[in-house]
């Protein structure tokens, strides 16, 4: 199981996400699990990977939160949670995507 977190360098919520999928991790019981995080700097970059704004979870090399937006633009994403619309999803959204892929 590889997880990347697609990122850019003005959107700060990369970091808060990489802490979520740790806690996420856990709870799903493989703590053990890498977790990379990868700079996205171009529209070129972007187009080469499933980027849907910053952060995109990836497992295994598809979107952990797949909507169809993939995007060239280098912006924030936005998720729809139990509480509206946030940055980055949260940590029971994580874990229940973790453990959907793996079924």
């Amino acid at each position: 199981m590889m997880i990347e977190v697609l990122h850019i360098d003005d959107c700060p919520n990369w970091i808060a996400a990489g802490q979520r999928i740790e806690e996420a991790l856990a709870l799903n019981g493989t703590p053990n699990a890498k977790v990379t995080y990868r700079l996205i700097e171009s529209a070129e970059e972007a187009a080469l990977v499933p980027f849907a704004g910053s952060p995109t979870i990836t497992l295994d090399g598809r979107d952990l939160f797949p909507n169809g937006g993939v995007t060239r633009d280098l912006a924030c994403r936005i998720y729809f949670t139990p509480e509206g619309t946030a940055g980055l999803p949260t940590v029971e959204q994580i874990s229940e995507a973790i453990a959907s892929h793996e079924h």
